[in-house]
């Protein structure tokens, strides 16, 4: 059946002038390619969407000189930026290989490789057919309906072994039929030199140096919208598919100069970015969340509403987080695509690449992510503020900080930050969160032991000029400390084996006291009793998602999974419980009814006090907040939140 389900656009998708008026049918754009040797690399993608009703793309692999023996090939099992073991094989069907009329058996000898039987010694090149099942609406995987296609190359691309390093070339072409003819691409693979390149934004042949860079450029196929901006010697496109009333002029304006403060951090001098364009690919749904970096763009998906609107006013805390995260992805162009773990250079994409160090890759870009909003003036102090205590309340209440490190939170990141249970609050840190507060204290430490002469700005353009721009080998486990102090003068060994490497707690109020921020800690004024479970409302009913681990409703014998029905003879809903909190007090005993699967539970639950909460204000004039946040941006009217 045809999906309903079209992007409603409130601008022109593309200019003409930058997209081929007439845009090439599938076979018209076959029957075009010339002899092999003049324009196609030795190894030779073709992508189309077959069956966008049946979310399925089919992929034509030719490799030139093959092993005869018998070529392997292997897609990889995880994508680099997120960090589990993801088995995109299983989403491959159909795999057939031939050289010239004679079919070729191929033999799947584990659960992510292919092997072909001998090769008849021709001198022809293999070719390898296979579908793609692309259902995943993320943005780590490949998704494609007729609406739109979005794909990694990690999704799709088989790899022949011991051939990674070979350039290789891809054709994209469009899905058949009119109901496609005004599909456009999104990437910044770049376009193969000849005629039969793909123009900006255009079907056709794109090329890459080798497999690691075909696959850090993501593909959108589709309708969308397109406006864009200069800074730093790149174009930055903003892309947006789905269906979305964008204030396309807002969000340049609010974007541009976040980019530009995070060029200027990293390359003061020239104040050059490290491309020379940069896409925002962003899918806008109903409900949605994530961003993943890549060399030259980033994949972003947010809910409709998180985007600006025409009219809108002020910064609404939507459109901030989703300003947070397009700062948090572009960040990474420096790093993490470019300073990485040494463990990741290069990646192994056959199984997990373990470093200690995601405190520092993904911690520092979460610290930086904003205040890049607050230094470039699109938020103030009071708004950053406020996104700093929920990240300090969120480490502060989660009873995992008392036994994980940040450093064991990397490490551990495939088998416990990105498979996450009932239990994980209880067990975990956040090495994006806590990392980012660990970050802040080395930052204002440094500041303060400095007199501000110094920052963590040093540290990581120091980490820049060693390990990124000079394409020179990643960051060694036991190498940051060393560096921190090259770039600073200041040795914080110590710090950070406390910080990162112990479930030690960090000394925010006296780091933040330093830059003029008081930090204080009290529990919520509407909630005098503590349950210590999270709860959610689930069909109907009020569901315990989590209980801490020796808190009162654990101690009470109530688990995750249970559905609450009653608290002292009274039915039990959101409202109920809230209500139930506010008016209990600390040691008071409640009987609470509650359904384990079918088998009615009775749990006397003593309620505890609830945990102090962080606040923070600023406190008076403070150069050295200003040298650390910049200059207080003129005052906005905050929206008006009854809307």
């Amino acid at each position: 059946m045809t999906s309903t389900h079209q992007p409603i656009l409130t601008r022109q998708p593309i200019p003409d002038t930058l997209i081929d008026p007439a845009p090439h049918r599938a076979n018209d754009f076959e029957a075009t390619i010339p002899p092999p040797a003049t324009t196609m690399h030795a190894i030779h993608y073709t992508i189309r969407p077959a069956d966008p009703d049946a979310h399925l793309f089919e992929v034509t692999l030719r490799l030139a000189d093959p092993d005869v023996a018998g070529q392997q090939l292997a897609l990889p099992v995880w994508i680099p930026g997120s960090y589990m073991i993801r088995e995109f094989s299983r989403h491959i069907d159909q795999v057939t290989a031939s050289v010239g009329r004679q079919a070729v058996t191929v033999t799947k000898v584990d659960k992510n490789t292919w092997r072909c039987a001998r090769l008849p010694d021709t001198g022809q090149p293999l070719l390898l057919r296979y579908t793609v099942y692309a259902w995943d609406l993320s943005v780590r995987a490949a998704h494609l309906d007729a609406s739109h296609g979005f794909f990694n190359g990690t999704s799709v691309f088989l790899a022949p072994a011991g051939r990674g390093h070979e350039p290789c070339s891809v054709d994209i072409l469009p899905p058949a039929g009119a109901r496609f003819r005004d599909w456009k691409v999104a990437t910044t693979l770049a376009s193969m030199p000849g005629p039969h390149g793909a123009r900006l934004y255009g079907f056709g042949r794109y090329h890459a140096a080798d497999y690691d860079e075909l696959i850090d450029h993501p593909v959108e196929l589709g309708r969308f919208a397109v406006d864009g901006f200069d800074v730093g010697g790149c174009r930055h496109d903003i892309v947006v598919t789905g269906r979305a009333t964008v204030d396309f002029e807002r969000l340049k304006r609010d974007l541009k100069p976040i980019c530009r403060e995070q060029i200027r951090l990293f390359d003061p001098q020239r104040r050059r970015a490290p491309v020379d364009r940069y896409l925002f690919l962003t899918m806008a749904v109903g409900d949605g969340y994530g961003g993943l970096e890549h060399r030259a763009s980033t994949a972003l998906l947010c809910s409709r509403d998180d985007l600006p609107w025409p009219g809108m006013k002020g910064v609404p805390d939507r459109y901030q987080t989703f300003l947070g995260l397009a700062s948090h992805e572009y960040f990474h162009t420096w790093n993490v695509k470019r300073i990485k773990p040494a463990a990741f250079t290069p990646y192994d994409l056959d199984r997990e690449n373990y470093t200690r160090l995601l405190w520092i890759f993904e911690g520092f870009t979460s610290y930086y992510d904003d205040l890049m909003l607050r230094r470039a003036g699109v938020i103030d102090t009071d708004a950053y503020l406020r996104a700093l205590q929920r990240a300090i309340r969120a480490v502060e209440t989660g009873p995992g900080r008392h036994l994980q490190s940040v450093a064991e939170s990397s490490f551990e990141a495939w088998t416990k930050y990105y498979r996450q249970d009932e239990n994980s609050p209880n067990t975990i840190v956040s090495y994006y969160v806590k990392g980012s507060l660990v970050a802040l204290c080395l930052d204002l430490t440094i500041r303060a032991r400095t007199r501000g002469r110094r920052s963590l700005d040093d540290v990581m353009r120091l980490l820049w000029t060693r390990h990124g721009s000079t394409g020179s080998a990643g960051l060694g486990e036991h190498e940051f400390p060393a560096l921190l102090r090259e770039a600073t003068g200041v040795d914080l060994s110590a710090a950070i084996a406390r910080w990162a490497y112990s479930t030690s707690e960090l000394p925010l109020a006296e780091c933040l006291k330093s830059a003029g921020i008081a930090l204080t800690r009290a529990p919520e004024s509407d909630q005098t009793a503590w349950l210590a479970a999270r709860t959610r409302t689930q069909h109907g009913e009020l569901v315990i998602t989590s209980a801490e681990r020796d808190g009162p409703a654990a101690r009470g014998g109530l688990s995750a999974g249970d559905r609450l029905l009653a608290v002292d003879g009274i039915r039990c809903d959101e409202a109920r419980l809230k209500t139930l909190l506010a008016r209990a007090r600390p040691g008071q005993r409640v009987r609470v009814h509650a359904f384990r699967r079918d088998e009615l539970v009775e749990a006397d639950v003593t309620l505890a006090a609830p945990p102090a909460l962080v606040t923070l204000a600023a406190t008076g004039r403070s150069a050295a907040r200003e040298a650390w946040l910049g200059a207080e941006p003129a005052k906005t009217p905050r929206p008006d939140r009854r809307t």
